[in-house]
């Protein structure tokens, strides 16, 4: 039945109604804050902004945070949101200063959009401004104002102080929960990027000395194979060394935003980077010998920061190519005629590389020919339409949507691809348990058509990133002991030749319910024993089902999993160095400390 379409059909909503209804158009994703970016966190990160844009014009370098049962409170010292237009800078979408160069020179929040965001997004919000001796003060449910600004005089410093709860309405942010970890991590990466300010966090301190070098020291640890190469100025900052793993490893920021995805900074940096070794060492080397085993980090400052997406993880600015790789590649011959002692360890490292690339080229030309007398197409792979790196223009969303699913074996592989988006979603089946190749070389991915399959099908074979065709690269194998174990070979093999993956945030694991919990009336999938339990007290009669493997869920019970609400777990590093020692002992030579391990942690369960 034809449904009436006329002007009553057209509606129009207040600005943060329109946030409340669609709230991934302006924080990216809801969650509960299980997940880094989880809104919840990206709210505290708005506020947050607002005191660094201040610290950077140079107003106010402590900043106090708090959060406790759910509650956050941001107090700075900067200037303070001029007292007769708080109320817009908080609720009226397109107000505030950072459009005046000179009041916020390099601001990442251009949109007028952060705190409003918010704002509607709290069931509770207050923000008090402290300028000169006055304050206002005003507060808000869900966007909506409640009761009058109030305003007067006060001894407090110059600042902002911001108090808010993030909204537990189901359809927003439910049953949430901070986990101080990510809040912490994210503090840090504030500190390294502006050094000079302090966060009181919950009576923590997080300070940073030495900005860059600080957070690639604490990446690296005592990986690196020489001091790390140092270089800041106005408007760049960079910092990197090399460590004895594969591939490369990139932290990039704009402004104090961390840019996951690069961007033009980053293609400039690593231009400036080759340009520059290859002028001090007078050599012409190409990027794969230099960059092998680099891990770095890049800050610029742009005043007019044009990003790919509203949640701004890729940098667009072309214009900025030639000054970044200018001052980088000058940056480089500079530090390295200042410590030749450096340079000389450097050297060494390049040199390596290229001995390695070498005893390499054989091996990666017999595994292309083998390829090809196989197949055309890669065994195994059932590929969707649309890649992160080839796609028409007008499907660009669906090509930052590309996933692939490296699932074991045919049954699981099977269920996924029935219920998956072919347009967006590809699927590589293992043959069961893949090579461990812990403390093997590169030869080894060449010398195994499975892992090779793997590198080619995500893109990596030329070991350029760019050259990535998935958005996200997805391990989604059972949750019992094969299945674990299989998750481990996984990481071991993208964390040991293809580690940008990790720092890039791409690589997940995917997380599918262990339990159905249902009667006539009503079914709820469970991801955890705690879940299940809760959920049978509260369905009368209820059946429970444990699913032993993806195989076992029906390809229409499937779909929702991987569907819009997806629970995907990102892989991640604090430390390449703890990794590795990790990586030992787990995945290495040492089996007696193992077995030792597993005696002393087995748990023994009465079997009825």
């Amino acid at each position: 039945m034809a449904v009436n379409y006329n002007e009553k059909s057209v509606k129009t909503l207040a600005p943060l109604e329109h946030v409340r209804l669609r709230p991934g158009m302006y924080i990216g994703r809801l969650g509960d804050g299980s997940h880094v970016d989880d809104g919840i966190y990206i709210l505290l990160k708005e506020i947050i902004d607002n005191s660094i844009d201040e610290f950077i014009m140079g107003a106010g370098s402590r900043v106090i945070v708090t959060c406790l049962d759910g509650k956050v409170t941001v107090r700075d010292y900067g200037r303070g949101i001029p007292l007769g237009k708080l109320v817009d800078c908080v609720s009226v979408m397109n107000t505030g200063a950072k459009y005046d160069s000179e009041a916020f020179q390099f601001s990442v929040g251009l949109n007028g959009v952060g705190t409003k965001a918010v704002n509607a997004l709290s069931e509770y919000f207050t923000v008090t401004s402290y300028q000169n001796g006055k304050f206002a003060s005003a507060t808000f449910e869900k966007g909506v104002q409640k009761g009058k600004t109030k305003t007067g005089t006060t001894n407090e410093p110059n600042g902002t102080y911001t108090e808010f709860i993030p909204d537990h309405d189901p359809t927003l942010f439910g049953d949430y929960s901070f986990n101080e970890e990510f809040i912490e991590e994210r503090l840090w990466n504030y500190a390294y990027l502006n050094t000079g300010i302090t966060f009181d966090y919950n009576r923590k301190i997080i300070k940073s000395k030495q900005g860059l070098m600080d957070l690639l020291q604490k990446k690296v640890d005592t990986d690196g194979l020489y001091p790390i190469i140092y270089y800041k100025s106005n408007r760049v900052e960079f910092a990197f060394t090399h460590t004895n793993s594969y591939g490369e490893s990139y932290f990039s920021y704009v402004n104090g935003q961390h840019t996951s995805d690069g961007g033009t900074h980053l293609a400039a940096f690593k231009e400036g980077v080759l340009k520059g070794i290859n002028e001090y060492f007078k050599k012409s080397w190409n990027s794969p010998e230099i960059r092998d085993g680099i891990c770095s980090a890049i800050s610029v400052k742009v005043e007019n920061p044009i990003f790919e997406s509203q949640t701004k993880n890729k940098l667009g600015n072309n214009e900025i190519r030639s000054w970044v790789v200018s001052e980088v590649k000058e940056g480089v011959i500079d530090f390295l005629m200042k410590n030749t002692d450096i340079a000389s360890q450097l050297q060494n490292k390049i040199a390596t590389n290229e001995k390695i690339h070498k005893e390499e080229s054989a091996v990666r030309n017999g595994a292309r020919e083998m390829a090809k007398r196989v197949s055309i197409n890669i065994p195994k792979l059932k590929d969707c339409r649309y890649h992160l790196n080839s796609y028409p223009k007008a499907h660009e969303e669906e090509a930052r949507n590309s996933m692939i699913f490296l699932t074991e074996g045919d049954s699981a592989s099977g269920t996924i691809n029935k219920a998956r988006n072919p347009q967006t979603q590809a699927v590589f089946s293992l043959r069961g348990k893949p090579f461990n190749v812990y403390g093997k070389s590169r030869k080894a991915i060449y010398e195994n058509q499975e892992l090779y399959n793997i590198m080619v099908a995500t893109g990596l074979e030329n070991g350029d990133f760019d050259n990535l065709r998935y958005s996200k690269v997805i391990i989604a194998t059972d949750a019992d002991v094969d299945g674990y174990h299989i998750r481990n070979l996984l990481m071991t093999y993208f964390l040991t030749f293809f580690e940008e993956l990790i720092t890039s945030g791409r690589l997940f694991i995917l997380e599918t319910p262990l339990f159905r919990v249902r009667n006539k009336q009503v079914i709820t999938y469970c991801y955890s024993e705690k879940e299940r339990d809760a959920a049978i007290k509260q369905i009368r009669g209820a059946e429970v089902t444990r699913f032993k493997g993806l195989g076992e869920i029906s390809p229409s019970e499937f779909g929702q999993f991987i569907g819009d609400d997806i629970r995907l777990s990102p892989v991640t590093i604090a430390s390449m160095s703890e990794v590795r020692k990790k990586m030992e002992f787990y995945m290495g030579n040492n089996t007696p400390e193992r077995r030792e391990y597993i005696m002393q942690n087995l748990v023994m369960e009465d079997i009825v």
